[in-house]
């Protein structure tokens, strides 16, 4: 079979590699499709993100889904020819944070496509992978290229969770990559009452828009847009920064209201923070990492069409065509999610 395997910044190889036959309690699946996501051009662009760094080649990829080819011995309740969306989350359920109900930060997490351990835990952008039972979300109703956004879904869902109540609450989401839009339809579906977008990109704003945001503004054109929003201590009860830009953080905060949550999704460095606004205006400060369990609510959510993720699949690419499907998803004013049709 062929898989996707980054050696270092732009140095992306198909290569083959051997097929294994599933282990019991195990499906093998064909992959149909793979979302190209900011990790993947972490790795990609700059070998890594902050102190992550490639040390050796790694099988990128972690939104996926495809269609079940053989069962494992032991294996019930899936079929041969079902459409799977795969979980990439494989915590190992003994560990003290699993056990405390927080599998998102297991100790022995084995996360697809992942530099963080060593040796690295190798990716889903393969022909063909096999799967735990416990990873696969029958996706009956849907696409392969939908049941493929259930991992970022997942991420914006468990992000919402860490926020806490959201009916009637005014949002302000920084960075309108496929993160931050599906941050807006996460809150909009949790119940926040206005929605606030900036971003530096006229593309992804106007999808940010389509998709529910009452607001949008491209703080590239317009670097004090958001003062009107600092009034009265300010506007918003709740930040999603997913741009992981200080300055996008920095000038959220004083557009933020007096006990405020800021929920950090982003991810791209250490970043220096305005403290003491973040402590005269009482802030909470949350991080968001992952998810687990919400990875089956967004496949659920999807499935009632209660969340509708088509319009950010905004280009497919070819397995033969992955690298200029890198180069794509890395260019923010014609692109929101690149996927990879494996079939």
């Amino acid at each position: 079979m062929k898989a996707i395997v980054i050696h270092a910044a732009k140095d992306l190889r198909i290569e083959d590699q051997d097929i294994a036959d599933p282990s019991a309690g195990e499906v093998q699946i064909a992959m149909a499709a793979g979302g190209i996501c900011g990790s993947d051009l972490h790795y990609y662009n700059h070998g890594g993100f902050g102190d992550i760094r490639l040390k050796q080649p790694m099988v990128l990829g972690h939104e996926v889904a495809g269609h079940i080819t053989k069962l494992g011995a032991g294996v019930t309740g899936l079929s041969v020819g079902q459409l799977v969306a795969v979980s990439p989350s494989r915590p190992c359920g003994a560990c003290r944070y699993c056990l405390e109900g927080a599998a998102n930060h297991c100790l022995n997490m084995r996360f697809y496509g992942s530099a963080m351990p060593f040796p690295h835990i190798q990716g889903a952008f393969r022909q063909v992978l096999n799967a735990d039972v416990s990873q696969c979300a029958v996706a009956d109703g849907l696409s392969a290229a939908e049941a493929a956004m259930a991992e970022p879904l997942a991420v914006t869902l468990h992000a919402t969770r860490r926020a806490g109540p959201m009916l009637g609450k005014s949002v302000l989401v920084t960075g309108c990559g496929p993160i931050g839009i599906l941050s807006i339809i996460a809150a909009r579906r949790a119940g926040a009452d206005h929605i606030v977008a900036t971003d530096l990109s006229d593309f992804t704003l106007a999808m940010a828009k389509q998709v529910g945001a009452d607001e949008v503004i491209n703080t590239g054109h317009d670097p004090h847009g958001l003062d009107r929003f600092r009034a009265q201590k300010g506007s918003f009860d709740v930040l999603y920064e997913c741009s992981g830009a200080a300055p996008a953080l920095a000038a959220a905060i004083h557009a933020m209201r007096p006990r405020g949550v800021i929920v950090q999704l982003g991810l791209g460095g250490d970043m220096t923070l305005p403290v003491q606004a973040l402590t005269a205006k009482e802030l909470s400060l949350i991080g968001s990492f992952r998810f687990h369990e919400e990875f089956f609510t967004g496949v659920s959510l999807m499935q009632k069409r209660l969340v509708d993720v088509r319009p950010l699949i905004t280009q497919t690419v070819t397995l033969a065509d992955a690298e200029q499907g890198f180069k794509l998803a890395s260019d923010r004013s014609r692109a929101v999610k690149v996927q990879i049709a494996f079939e």
